[in-house]
């Protein structure tokens, strides 16, 4: 029997890693892509509780009600529309008359529309009380409608 590997020493068998790194960045890749986030707002969260006093003053509230037909009240008395300028005077008329017969600073515009009034009725609404000078505006909705 002929021993060719006489003056040689044997070499340990070594593990080439570049093939198991090439791998290993597909399944990154791939886990990556598939991976699906989770939306903020299934977060579950308890809001804190304030200890503060209800505010004692009221700010004066200007009333505008549009119904489905058009007609505009302000302060439940009907005023007709003519202009948005003619709108905001009477939204400066309405403050005139603020509480105790004083003219009310900074009131609180707040539009109850009707579900149907057209869109340029609460826009005209929005303008008159930019004309006018009210910066303070709401929208009033009810609430546990059906659907």
């Amino acid at each position: 029997m002929m021993n060719f590997r006489r003056g040689r020493q044997r070499e340990e068998p070594e593990i080439n890693l570049i093939p198991f790194i090439d791998v290993l960045l597909v399944v990154l890749i791939f886990l990556m892509v598939s991976t699906t986030y989770s939306k903020f707002t299934e977060l579950q969260i308890t809001l804190p509780t304030a200890d503060a006093e209800k505010v004692q003053e009221r700010p004066f509230e200007i009333n505008v009600t549009i119904d489905a037909k058009g007609n505009y009240t302000v302060n439940n008395v009907p005023v007709a529309f003519h202009s948005v300028a003619g709108l905001a005077e009477d939204l400066r008329n309405a403050a005139r008359n603020g509480p105790n017969g004083q003219p009310a600073r900074d009131p609180v515009v707040i539009v109850n529309a009707d579900q149907f009034a057209m869109h340029q009725m609460v826009i005209n609404v929005l303008e008159a009380s930019r004309v006018a000078g009210y910066d303070k505006l709401t929208f009033a909705a009810q609430t546990g409608g059906q659907k």
